[in-house]
Formats: structure tokens, C-alpha cells, sequence
């Protein structure tokens, strides 16, 4: 059986220091990279390199369920009642412009790692 041809067929070695190693796993465990070859390859070919968390789209997701039952809250009232209050009308315009406000604000951080 003949051998395969890679892919990548050509490679590169190069000698580091102990504190370079250090801070080149650092930054790789930083961006949550599996390998150091992939790692290497995407700084040393200028790729942006993103560490995207999930906390502030957790963050909203949990923010936009408590809105969503404030609003589900005033809805039920307003149906047993039969009538709607201006202080209900205000909280879910309040609740509106908050959840507004959120998605401006994931938008933007989306925004400034685009640009």
C-alpha cells in the first residue's frame, strides 16, 4: 500500500525559550484551541483569533425569561380582570424597552469584534 499524501506536506520547527513555551500554551488554553498545531498555524497565517463566552448571551437569555414572565404575568391579569391598567401598560413598556436596550448592547459587542 503506497502512503497517502497529506494535506499539509510541508512542516516548520522552530526552538522557544521555557518562557515563551509558557506563554504560547497560555494563550492557546486562553482561546480554548484543542492542539498547538492549529493554534500556531492560525496566529502565525494573521487569522483573527476570537475568545467568545457564552455568559453575557446566558445573561440575556435569563434576563428575556424574567421579562417574558412579568409579561405572561400582566397578561393573565388582564384576562381575569377583563381591564388593563396604565401601571400595567408602563411595566410592559418598561419590559420592552429593556429587552431593546439588551439586544443593542449584544449587537454591539457582535459590532466590535466584526470590525
Amino acid at each position: 500500500m503506497g502512503k497517502e499524501k497529506r494535506y499539509r506536506e510541508k512542516q516548520l520547527k522552530f526552538r522557544v525559550t521555557d518562557q515563551e513555551l509558557a506563554t504560547i500554551k497560555q494563550r492557546k488554553e486562553m482561546m480554548n484551541f484543542k492542539s498547538m498545531e492549529q493554534y500556531l498555524r492560525r496566529v502565525a497565517c494573521g487569522a483573527p483569533l476570537y475568545n467568545i463566552t457564552t455568559t453575557s448571551i446566558d445573561n440575556i437569555a435569563s434576563d428575556v425569561s424574567g421579562i417574558s414572565r412579568n409579561i405572561n404575568q400582566i397578561a393573565k391579569r388582564i384576562n381575569s380582570t377583563g381591564s388593563a391598567y396604565a401601571e400595567d401598560m408602563r411595566q410592559i413598556k418598561a419590559a420592552q424597552e429593556q429587552l431593546t436596550e439588551m439586544i443593542k448592547q449584544a449587537f454591539g459587542s457582535l459590532l466590535k469584534i466584526k470590525g
